[in-house]
């Protein structure tokens, strides 16, 4: 057994180095990929006594997933195994290491789309409203709501935004989104008016600390801020602002781009901002739109009732 450890090892640390060097992607999600790989080696091991990810053919793969089922994981949890697991016999394929893709017919559990939540604009604002401006990092709060509403930045991107990435002048910020894909983003009157308050007024009194020059938002220690302090301080909003809806960054980003749809925006503009690679990502949002149609007319239209 030992030797079989270390034999998914070696394929486990090759597979990091092709998701870092050839895919770009990012630890964390490089983490979520081995947490993945890590269970079907538990499995393949501890159920199989099978030591090498070569020897797994596609039925031993299924017996995986039925075992995920059989523990009444979520089926996207269990689309989300499987999908790390076929990246992996990926790069298995390319190098060689076996001859035939076990997964390449294997379909995941079908999900049903679920519609992300939505805040309307008077709610932004409320949020907007809650903040306590005599509390410290209150202007970087502010500017943080706008900068993720405003441009439909992801949480990770907004943590990582640089100030040599913002350009005020032409009201546009340069974004590295997934896989360190750049994209261009246009940002607004309000955010831009946010982050410069937040810029010259509270970051400009911080220490700041080697290596954070660059970073837009900050910890009141001069570091980067961390993305669960973005998490933290948007529920604490929602709160005092009385919106009973689970909110995260990810609520803003949607918000964002349901706002657009909803105004007309073109679909492949949205899907330019948002940085999907594929339009289907964002397609959701017109099914979002469509919904908020349909429950406009049955509120409204006398012959709905």
């Amino acid at each position: 057994m030992i030797f079989g450890t270390v034999s998914w090892q070696i394929y486990k640390n090759g597979f990091k180095s092709y998701l870092k060097l050839e895919k770009g992607l990012s630890e964390n999600s490089i983490s979520a990929y081995f947490g993945d790989i890590s269970k079907l080696q538990d499995f393949a091991e501890n159920s199989l006594n099978i030591s090498t990810p070569a020897d797994l053919d596609d039925n031993e793969i299924r017996e995986f997933l039925n075992q995920l089922y059989e523990l009444n994981i979520a089926a996207s949890t269990q689309a989300r195994i499987l999908s790390g697991v076929k990246t992996f016999y990926k790069y298995l394929l390319l190098e060689d290491v076996v001859k035939k893709d076990p997964t390449e017919l294997i379909e995941g559990p079908k999900i049903g789309r679920k519609l992300p939540e939505v805040l309307n604009l008077e709610e932004i604002d409320k949020m907007a409203a809650a903040i306590n401006y005599s509390k410290k990092g209150a202007h970087r709060n502010r500017a943080i709501l706008e900068t993720l509403y405003g441009c439909g930045l992801r949480v990770s991107e907004c943590v990582n935004l640089k100030i040599s990435q913002i350009y005020f002048e032409e009201s546009f910020v340069r974004v590295i989104g997934k896989g360190n894909k750049e994209r261009l983003v246009p940002i607004g009157a309000t955010a831009l008016k946010h982050l410069r308050i937040y810029l010259e007024d509270e970051r400009s009194s911080l220490s700041v600390k080697p290596g954070h020059e660059d970073f837009v938002f900050l910890n009141l220690l001069g570091k980067q801020l961390s993305r669960m302090s973005v998490f933290n301080f948007l529920k604490e909003m929602a709160e005092k602002a009385g919106i009973q809806k689970n909110i995260s960054p990810h609520t803003l980003r949607h918000s964002f781009a349901t706002h657009l749809i909803e105004g007309g925006a073109d679909l492949r503009a949205v899907q330019e901002m948002l940085g999907h690679e594929s339009i289907t990502t964002t397609e959701i949002y017109t099914h979002l739109d469509r919904e908020y149609l349909r429950s406009n007319i049955l509120e409204f239209h006398p012959r709905a009732k």
